[in-house]
């Protein structure tokens, strides 16, 4: 705690003293001064194989078929003047009939950033910054741009503690980032919020790590890429996974996310309190392969995640079903329900073990037409320590048609997840079995203005 004291008061100091110098290269007209509005969304429809024992507002379902808004977000970035920004972000999530609706079908939006920074010297080499911010550690993909992928949708996984300590993957921070030579850094001291203001049911302490409802504790996330190639842009912290032949782009990076005491599980009659420490390595190639601008955007990252002992979420994204059946006899296999919602389209996303992910996808540009096509596949590959460390593979492949680069884009994605079930036939307490795998079809058209 004395450390963390001295990290935020030398913080304060520093940038206190250099907000008292006067400004360079401000004149009477203030011409520095600006506003960038962004306005995008992202519309999804889905065919969906539902998991097994599914059921959709009351009725058993084995397949849905639902008509969503994945994301609608306004953003505005405004320099204040030479030095100083501030970047606002505003908009919802997950909207269909089902998701997340909790008996009041206008779901809220709200601000996903309210973040400001000042940049200390002429160049990019140190920004320090404050607010609801989207700069962590771990991965590019716990701070993505989620309009510049190259498949249709975030890996999720990536947002580590998404929606359950923070809000969409940003908490109030204090931020240093910056690029020197070929090296782009980022490091926060974060202010996580507590897992009882997530609005979802608190699960019962019990002998698998969940995050603790008791004491509080800061994150410290740090973040490094070694760029061998073109620099990223740096205007703000949201990372793209590709830019469609515009940059020649090849880097390996390291992240990590750590906050101690963060998580609790029950031994006997006590509570042991476990540490949050999550790892990874990774790299990316993106660049043209030939003079028409034919482009490869490759990834590949492994994560080394410690939630605790045995800690498992199940997650579904937009999740098209709302329960599980109940009451079902000793012969049928039933659901986990223990770990988060496993209805409609979910699968176990954040664990404890390690995580494979990659993607790989090639843009050709004009090939009908003005427009560009852009096919992809991506696969995750975990082994999580509560499923006993048997493989959890999810594959994803597509196809993007660029009308307009980024701001008219319609893409095709399909998606096949395994399932898992207990069966009491051998034991009284069940027995972890494989179930039958699942299909997720998705058409998204994203509009950015």
């Amino acid at each position: 705690m004395q450390k963390t004291v001295f990290v935020v008061l030398g913080y304060s100091l520093v940038l206190g003293a250099l907000l008292a110098q006067p400004m360079r290269g401000e004149d009477a007209a203030d011409t520095s001064r600006s506003v960038k509005l962004q306005i995008f969304g992202q519309f999804w429809a889905r065919f969906n194989e539902s998991n097994p024992l599914t059921m959709q507002q009351g009725a058993p379902v084995e397949n849905t078929f639902d008509i969503g808004i994945r994301r609608a977000r306004v953003q505005a970035f405004c320099t204040v003047n030479e030095r100083t920004t501030l970047f606002l972000h505003y908009g919802f999530n997950n909207m269909n009939t089902n998701y997340a609706s909790s008996g009041n079908r206008k779901i809220q939006a709200f601000f996903h950033d309210v973040f400001a920074e000042y940049r200390v010297f002429d160049k990019n080499e140190l920004k320090l910054g404050g607010g609801l911010a989207f700069v962590n550690g771990l991965s590019r993909y716990s701070q993505p741009a989620v309009i510049a992928m190259p498949t249709a949708d975030i890996p999720v996984f990536g947002q580590a503690t998404v929606e359950q300590i923070d809000i969409f993957g940003r908490k109030l921070s204090l931020t240093a980032r910056g690029q020197i030579g070929p090296i782009d850094y980022r490091v926060a001291l974060s202010d996580p919020f507590p897992i009882t203001t997530n609005g979802n049911p608190q699960q019962p302490l019990g002998t698998s790590a969940t995050f603790a409802q008791v004491g509080h504790s800061l994150q410290q996330q740090a973040y490094v890429i070694w760029q061998f190639r073109d620099h990223e842009p740096h205007q703000v912290s949201n990372m793209a996974g590709t830019y469609y032949g515009q940059r020649n782009i090849f880097n390996i990076a390291a992240g990590i996310m750590y906050q101690p005491r963060a998580m609790w599980r029950a031994v006997g009659g006590d509570t042991v309190y476990e540490d949050l420490k999550l790892m990874a390595i990774e790299s990316m190639y993106d660049a043209p392969i030939n003079g028409n601008g034919t482009t490869v955007s490759a990834y590949a990252g492994v994560f080394s995640n410690d939630y605790g002992r045995n800690y498992l979420r199940y997650n579904g994204v937009m999740n098209p079903g709302t329960a599980n059946q109940t009451g079902l006899d000793s012969t049928v296999v039933k659901p986990l329900t223990s770990f988060g919602p496993s209805f409609g389209n979910a699968f176990p996303m954040f664990g404890t073990g390690t995580v494979v992910y990659s993607h790989v996808g090639i843009y050709f540009p004009k090939v009908i037409g003005p427009n560009g096509l852009m096919p992809y596949i991506s696969t995750t590959q975990a082994w999580y320590q509560r499923l006993d460390g048997r493989r959890t593979d999810i594959y994803n492949v597509g196809c993007s048609l660029l009308l307009d680069g980024l701001r008219s884009r319609l893409t095709l994605d399909v998606q096949n997840r395994p399932t898992y079930g207990l069966s009491t036939i051998a034991s009284p307490f069940g027995e972890l079995v494989d179930g039958p795998r699942r299909t997720q079809v998705v058409m998204q058209y994203q509009v950015v203005w």
